[in-house]
């Protein structure tokens, strides 16, 4: 297990100086490519439209339709589908004029996507989970490190102003000794055929969904733990529905979380302390309030208004880093992608949580054999 660490999450150097704008230039356009046409693709490049300096220069879809429908939508100017046996994400790939690669594809198919375009010389965003075990992370970042490429998991509610401001005031002492953080994140997922939240094969289940959302509390709260437990609701098609994951630390401090697919939550965090405690609002991976309660019976509460759907803090990071030639971001590093994908796997082992990628046959088979149809929109 991961040993305990200070709390983590470095503070953006766009929110730490006196700019707050993240729809601001920061330097030279940079050209994107966009894998996938589905839904947080499109949401994300809504977003990215909005950043003076990005460049929307290509999409690809697995359907010539589908790609040249969000290339208009979105103003794309190059739409790739699979052609000739060639995927369109290779064929997107191959575009000499694409700088950076936007994996947005369902979570089986990141470490497939996101290698391809790592041996092309590209830089990635990888939506979360980057992959879904911690061995092919682990991969894909010695392979970004090796060629001085960029790499980044899409974990964008570290970006956003109103969880940065909760790990300063985390950070600053003011609710005192951090004792317990309780996370919850569930939803009704509608259940049908082409679901990819209750596909198996396609990385599906509620923890590897949106586990890293409430986990990013206890981690900003008191970083890595000593040891975890887990259990889960397990569907007969081998899908977790619930999953429950308790973190311990060896002050005594506990974190607790439960993320659902099939129950209506709070959807919110609270920290508690010594001194006090701080409760964001609805839905915790995208706040706008952060309440604060004090022993002394004195409260606060603050308020955020994010630029676009909030995506913007974690592309305006990307940009910066890209037009700095950094490989790394300080505020998403690798090393905190491998730490929490190694905290998942001890999760999916506890709770018996399993995927066709979890053997290093099969992940060999699925790189060798990748295909358009690897690649389903999200």
């Amino acid at each position: 297990m991961t040993p305990a660490t200070e709390p983590l999450l470095a503070r953006t150097p766009l929110l730490a100086s006196g700019h707050h704008d993240p729809l601001r230039a920061s330097g030279e356009p940079v050209r994107w490519g966009v894998v996938s046409t589905g839904r947080i693709a499109s949401t994300v490049t809504s977003d990215l439209a909005l950043l003076p300096d990005a460049v929307l220069h290509a999409v690809s879809s697995r359907s010539r339709a589908g790609a040249k429908e969000f290339a208009a939508r979105h103003c794309f100017r190059h739409a790739y589908s699979d052609d000739g046996g060639l995927p369109g994400y290779v064929r997107l790939i191959q575009d000499p004029d694409v700088d950076i690669v936007y994996v947005a594809t369902p979570h089986a198919s990141h470490f497939t996507v996101a290698k391809a375009a790592l041996e092309a010389g590209k830089h990635v965003l990888c939506e979360k989970p980057m992959t879904l075990n911690a061995r092919d992370a682990a991969v894909l970042a010695g392979l970004a490190r090796r060629k001085g490429l960029f790499l980044m998991e899409a974990v964008w509610s570290r970006f956003l102003p109103s969880v940065q401001r909760a790990a300063e005031i985390i950070a600053s002492g003011e609710l005192g000794e951090i004792r317990s953080i309780q996370a919850d994140l569930g939803f009704p997922a509608p259940r049908h055929p082409e679901a990819r939240l209750w596909q198996r094969a396609a990385g599906g289940g509620a923890l590897m969904d949106v586990g890293v959302y409430p986990l990013t509390w206890a981690l900003i709260a008191l970083g890595a733990p000593q040891s975890l437990t887990a259990a889960a609701h397990i569907t007969g098609d081998g899908v977790d529905a619930e999953t429950a994951v308790t973190l311990s630390y060896p002050s005594g401090a506990r974190a607790q979380f439960m993320v659902s697919l099939t129950t209506v939550s709070a959807q919110a965090a609270t920290v508690s302390g010594t001194k006090g405690l701080m409760r964001c609002n609805a839905p915790l991976f995208n706040p706008t309030e952060l309440a604060l309660t004090f022993g002394s019976g004195e409260t606060r509460l603050e308020t955020f208004m994010p630029a676009g759907h909030g995506y913007t803090y974690q592309l305006r990071e990307v940009l910066r880093c890209l037009q700095l030639g950094l490989a790394e971001s300080p505020t998403m590093p690798l090393a905190d992608t491998l730490m929490v994908m190694s905290l998942l796997d001890e999760a999916r082992r506890q709770a018996g949580i399993t995927y066709p990628s979890d053997s290093s046959e099969a992940t060999n088979r699925l790189t060798a054999e990748a295909g358009g149809s690897l690649c389903r929109e999200d």
